[in-house]
């Protein structure tokens, strides 16, 4: 598809993502829902970033040409977009960021009424109406027919309480100590106050957002601030967000990142103890460490792996009756309590765990070791076909034939490839690797 990758539609607001085309977007999108609305409703939610205005008012122009009504709720995370939709009984929901990228990305996220996020044949149908420019002059409406838009200020809250039914009701943040950083993001109102109402005493960090320090070194893709300010405070526990407070990553008290694997097997296994784990599993991806799925086996659970993408991985939750699932990046689902990755949502589980086992986060954000695995990611001019390429599956064979498992793909929302190693014997891993990201930067000019 041309316009949509791994999570909707990405790209530099003002060149791929112009006004034109996010409004051809929304007309798009209107178009495909309007034989099927119930309501005639549509929610817009965006992040931080200053192309957020220009993108929301495309948006709305393009719903309201079309005879759609909108309802505009201002900066808010992704998954209060698709708990909202919901909520609202909306017909569907819009969140516009760019996610963990800098601010000059931007992106459109969709969300059906359910607050599920659209399929990738939803996508390709929609991205066919984008392209037919007479069925979108067709569509557009005149006189009392055109659509109207209102901005409500006070959803906020009903996420709050979302956020706050997600966490044990006999458990209290009272006590605690606890580092948060916002990444200047969508959650930099919401995340300190459900945090602050539980009882916590927190240490926010990035929480002035300009239009322009989304996730400029802090936040999930940068947790070192939060690092070394858990470790200045004395903090029990650390929480980086990223842009639209979709993923997390956790810093134990020592001020050391936990991986995202161990945060998934913790995190299923304390479900799985407390009888709350559906389906006898757990849904990860394929990128997603061998310990993580040799830990599950060992606690008589199964590990699912769909492709990346955490749309893919609900989708092999709903399809196996599974309510718990993740990305080694730190997009966690919870599906009790949250429609998508919910950074908020499963920091409260892991807080909850800790005052549960009432140990420190070192020890039980651990529960396993890793096989030594390395991602590198080469930047590409062309995405060309993997499978085109004279020479890779040789080596893709030698790489099996040494036990060592790889993931070569290309990222579904910036031009680079990413290629994944992993293998018991780390320096043989890491020769590997060498040798397969100087092959791909002359096959492919990276």
């Amino acid at each position: 598809m041309e316009l949509f990758g791994t999570d909707g539609v990405r790209g530099e607001a003002g060149t791929f993502l112009r006004a034109e085309v996010a409004m051809k977007i929304a007309m798009a999108v209107g178009i495909y829902l309007k034989s099927r609305s119930i309501t005639n409703k549509i929610l817009v939610g965006k992040d931080t970033r200053r192309s957020g205005y220009m993108i929301e008012n495309a948006i709305v122009s393009g719903l309201t040409a079309i005879g759609y009504d909108v309802i505009e709720v201002g900066p808010m995370p992704t998954p209060a977009i698709a708990y909202i939709t919901e909520s609202m009984r909306c017909d569907a929901g819009i969140m516009i960021s760019a996610s963990h990228n800098s601010f000059e990305d931007n992106g459109i996220k969709f969300f059906d009424r359910h607050g599920d996020k659209f399929s990738t044949e939803d996508e390709k149908k929609i991205e066919a109406i984008y392209f037919d420019d007479a069925k979108l002059q067709e569509a557009q409406v005149t006189g009392i027919n055109i659509g109207k838009a209102k901005r409500i200020d006070d959803v906020i809250g009903r996420y709050i309480v979302q956020l706050k039914h997600s966490f044990p009701v006999h458990m209290t943040l009272q006590g605690m100590r606890i580092v948060l950083d916002t990444a200047n993001g969508a959650a930099y109102k919401v995340g300190p106050t459900v945090l602050e109402e539980l009882g916590a005493e927190v240490i926010i960090l990035n929480n002035k957002p300009d239009g322009y320090n989304i996730n400029d070194n802090c936040g999930a893709l940068h947790p070192r601030g939060v690092s070394e300010a858990v470790v200045e405070y004395r903090a029990d526990l650390g929480i980086a967000l990223d842009g639209d407070a979709d993923r997390l990553v956790v810093i134990d008290e020592l001020g050391q990142v936990v991986d995202g694997d161990q945060l998934i097997g913790a995190l299923g296994v304390h479900l799985n103890e407390r009888g709350c784990l559906k389906g006898n599993g757990v849904v990860a991806t394929v990128m997603s460490n061998q310990g993580l799925e040799n830990y599950m086996e060992a606690n008589g659970l199964k590990l699912w792996r769909s492709n990346v993408g955490d749309k893919h991985v609900l989708a092999i939750m709903k399809q196996e009756g599974i309510n718990f699932g993740g990305e080694q990046s730190g997009h966690v689902i919870m599906h009790d309590f949250a429609k998508t990755g919910d950074g908020l949502v499963s920091a409260l589980q892991v807080l909850a765990l800790l005052l549960d086992k009432k140990e420190k986060a070192s020890r039980v954000l651990r529960p396993f070791k890793l096989y030594p695995q390395k991602l590198v990611n080469l930047h590409v001019k062309k995405k060309v076909a993997l499978e085109s390429i004279d020479g890779l599956d040789k080596k893709l064979k030698a790489l099996d034939a040494q036990g060592i498992r790889h993931l070569i793909r290309y990222s579904g929302t910036e031009n680079k490839l990413r290629i994944l190693l992993e293998a018991k014997d780390e320096k043989l891993m890491n020769l590997r690797m060498d040798e397969m990201s100087q092959f791909f930067k002359k096959v492919l000019n990276a």
